[in-house]
């Protein structure tokens, strides 16, 4: 069962879980997913719920809708999905870092430091 976070649309938190799952190479291009209540059965949630996660992640793009079928990711998902998250990391996450580091008076080149020891780490 997926554990949801209060901040957040239970809907948009199932799309970024399909999402993440595009991204790390578990579902890929033209593969079937769950059926809307095969979905819901599995993390517990209302069948409207994962209809309304499928159907924002159609209008981007990211799944196609075979009438009859079900619903399968879509040829450039990958590409898409890793667009959309691009964006919303630089929207969200780095202006949020930015912010962050303006008020705690860390400078660009401290924060070039971290990330170097972290790229030697991995």
């Amino acid at each position: 069962m997926m554990q949801f976070a209060d901040q957040r649309s239970i809907y948009l938190q199932i799309a970024d879980h399909i999402c993440d799952t595009i991204l790390a190479g578990e579902l890929s291009n033209g593969e079937r997913i769950a059926s809307v209540r095969e979905m819901a059965a599995q993390i517990e949630v209302n069948p409207n719920t994962v209809q309304r996660s499928y159907s924002f992640l159609q209008e981007k793009g990211i799944l196609d809708n075979k009438r009859g079928i079900g619903y399968f990711i879509a040829d450039d998902a990958y590409q898409q999905v890793k667009s959309i998250k691009r964006e919303q990391f630089i929207q969200e996450d780095v202006q949020s870092l930015f912010k962050n580091m303006e008020l705690l008076g860390i400078e660009f080149s401290d924060l070039q430091s971290i990330y170097q020891r972290h790229q030697q780490q991995i």
